[in-house]
């Protein structure tokens, strides 16, 4: 997939800028690296034109990233406030993937994570451009998967290539990545991603019980993956999430909590 010693030479350094700076720290450390300066020049006002045609705030008070394995897209949602709904605000293409849909198990299944994410660190200096971290495996990973190596390393990130990541073009990645970078150093305290298999709606979750009759625990785990999908497009609030001792997802709307993500 990578060549493991640069993998945790990457791991050392941008766990560091990652958990270690927050706030316009956080940005001015991210600001050192090249590529990110170059991500702000070219993308910094077509991100604020993109907003201001959505008649949000830039940058956002928080963001919402969604993946769709089957069509090859990736959703960048934005609120200015917590408890407002949030906005569609760019759709972007995944321009590769590897293995077929359903969720990542096991180190070496060359799958794609499905499932509810957060990008919890930022890879300046990644082999593919730039790349936000991806925290598979999540609590749900580790019951459903395996207990010896359930495999890591999963990015979204620049380029045109994927072992398991998810790869929107050196152009894409600048994008997100500077959004992500201005989201978080104006305190944004998660960066939430998440990944299906396809678009879960009625009609696309009956073709895919067509095509995978045959496996009733995969089809499983994708209702269970629909309630939280059918949440949010109610509601364009992310739900809380939590993870049952089975490893099923469990969701409370923020109307029912009256708190945020």
């Amino acid at each position: 997939m990578k060549n493991p010693v640069i993998v945790s030479l990457v791991l050392l350094l941008s766990s560091a800028v990652a958990l270690s700076k927050t706030g316009n720290s956080f940005r001015d450390v991210q600001w050192k690296y090249p590529r990110v300066r170059t991500a702000s020049q070219e993308k910094n006002e077509v991100l604020r034109q993109k907003f201001a045609a959505k008649q949000l705030a830039y940058p956002p008070k928080a963001i919402l990233l969604r993946a769709f394995k089957k069509e090859g897209q990736l959703e960048l949602w934005a609120t200015d406030a917590e408890k407002n709904p949030y906005t569609l605000v760019e759709t972007y293409s995944i321009c590769a993937t590897s293995g077929s849909l359903g969720p990542k198990r096991q180190f070496g299944d060359m799958q794609v994570p499905e499932g509810f994410y957060q990008l919890d660190w930022f890879n300046p200096q990644s082999n593919f451009y730039l790349s936000l971290h991806i925290s598979y495996p999540n609590a749900a990973d580790r019951i459903l998967g395996s207990h010896q190596n359930p495999g890591g390393d999963i990015f979204l990130h620049g380029n045109c290539a994927s072992i398991g990541c998810i790869p929107i073009t050196d152009d894409g990645i600048k994008e997100v990545y500077w959004l992500a970078v201005l989201t978080k150093a104006a305190g944004a305290r998660e960066l939430p991603i998440e990944i299906f298999p396809a678009r879960l709606t009625d009609k696309g979750y009956r073709a895919l019980a067509m095509d995978h009759r045959s496996q009733p625990e995969l089809l499983g785990f994708w209702n269970n993956l629909k309630t939280g999908f059918d949440l949010f497009e109610k509601t364009h609030r992310p739900p809380q999430i939590r993870v049952a001792g089975d490893g099923t997802y469990e969701f409370v709307t923020q109307i029912d909590s009256g708190s945020g993500r």
